[in-house]
């Protein structure tokens, strides 16, 4: 009997979990082919963690190749997809074309950071979501207290030490808190530095942050960052950052050395070159079944999205029209995914995805985080356990959840390591200074 060709576009959340189930459903039924332009799937949750010295960034990634034994990994940008002919474009980092053919096709292209036309942001500024992103924010910042405790230049420290993050979603919040916390753990070791040498501003255009906890948990988490020295200036847009120079639209100036940007994000670019359906915001139009539809509300064949990418109906009262882009639904999208292209292939009936959400949980440096989930509402430690305990277990795979403990676990009898490694962004300075020499 011949195989299914499946090919999944995206090694996330839903790449990842798709696979998955789809082998342990319909393993002799399908050739299962997954295509990233990385080896693994980042645990999103984990980044701020990551860029704060609390976990090993190798330990929030999750290796493609040593969980998806039996399916074809490649690694490669997406560049088209014609599914009038079943075939995908994409090229690799070494410029080289591969054309793919398939039967079924998941879309699992996840999102992008959502970019604005501000003058000096393509140059200036800072994402944050990958690992190496989390990476290069954690060298920085340790990078920059080092260089502002070694200059008498008043003007170029305060500049050194001002960090400025746009957006006041979970991404944000987490990465500003987590970034605060680790900064002011830091300046142990610089007797030259106070930590009112330290400038922390977050700006959001909106008139609160974490908008999905609601007002009550929102104007807490912004007097707890106040009460820290932290500034949060809602109602305000970035109007521009040439060269560090930051203008707002409140009418402040200042000079800044970091800017990270996580105002929002939207669905991959690749989709708007396809022959895909699409909604209004870009993303692939599907059913309930996750499989993708037309404007008319009739499934394409074989075609399935789900994640950030896809706008899927929400069959729960209360919740909004569409499922809220993130990691609790994606995954058990994947999972419910995998499962109906395995009923497909076997002639059973589909199902459809519904799913509660549970809640959402913050972290806000260590010991200090916030949560809503079941009705109730947490904070300060109580938070932070559940914050770290529900990614604990929702991280994939034994060996990911083992080693992530063990981080933890070494941070409460050994101080986290703050040693700053930004020469490791430009590994051949050295060699070329000695070539010169």
């Amino acid at each position: 009997m011949s195989r299914t060709r499946v090919l999944i576009l995206g090694g996330g959340y839903v790449g990842l979990y798709t696979a998955l189930t789809l082998m342990r459903k319909a393993s002799d039924r399908v050739e299962v082919t997954v295509l990233d332009r990385r080896p693994y799937m980042t645990y999103a949750p984990f980044l701020p963690e990551v860029g704060a010295g609390s976990i090993e960034p190798r330990h929030a990634v999750v290796p493609l190749r040593r969980e998806l034994a039996g399916a074809r990994i490649l690694q490669g940008k997406v560049e088209g997809i014609d599914h009038a002919s079943r075939r995908v474009t994409a090229t690799t980092d070494l410029g080289e074309v591969m054309e793919l053919d398939y039967d079924e096709i998941v879309i699992a292209l996840g999102a992008v950071s959502r970019t604005l036309p501000i003058p000096g942001l393509a140059e200036f500024g800072i994402g944050f979501k990958y690992v190496e992103e989390a990476i290069s924010l954690r060298n920085r910042v340790l990078g920059r207290i080092a260089r502002a405790a070694t200059t008498d230049d008043e003007d170029l420290r305060r500049k050194l030490l001002t960090f400025v993050f746009v957006g006041g979603g979970f991404a944000g919040v987490e990465a500003f808190a987590e970034t605060e916390d680790m900064a002011k753990a830091a300046l142990r070791y610089y007797p030259e530095l106070s930590r009112d040498d330290l400038n922390f501003v977050m700006v959001e255009a909106a008139p609160r942050i974490l908008p999905e906890m609601g007002p009550e948990m929102g104007g807490y988490t912004v007097e707890e960052l106040e009460r820290r020295g932290m500034r949060v200036l809602l109602e305000t847009r970035l109007d521009s950052c040439i060269d560090g120079h930051i203008v707002l639209s409140n009418g402040e100036s200042f000079e800044a050395d970091t800017l990270v940007w996580t105002a929002g994000v939207k669905p991959s670019p690749v989709l708007a070159t396809s022959d895909l359906p699409l909604g209004p915001r870009g993303h692939v139009n599907t059913a309930a079944t996750l499989q993708v539809i037309d404007d008319s509300g009739e499934p394409i064949g074989g075609a399935w999205a789900a994640g950030d990418c896809a706008q899927v109906p929400n069959l729960v009262e209360d919740e909004g029209d569409w499922c809220a882009p993130s990691a609790q639904h994606a995954v058990r999208q994947a999972k419910h995914l995998g499962a109906n292209i395995a009923r497909s292939l076997k002639g059973e009936t589909l199902t459809q995805y519904k799913h509660k959400h549970l809640g959402v949980v913050a972290s806000l440096g260590l010991n200090k985080g916030v949560a809503t989930t079941m009705g109730f509402k947490l904070r300060g430690w109580p938070a932070w356990f559940m914050h770290r305990t529900y990614h604990l277990m929702a991280i994939p795979t034994f060996n990911r959840k083992a080693r992530v403990a063990i981080d933890w676990a070494t941070a409460v009898f050994f101080r986290r390591d703050l040693v700053s490694m930004g020469r490791i962004h430009e590994p051949r300075r050295a060699f070329e200074e000695a070539a010169r020499s």
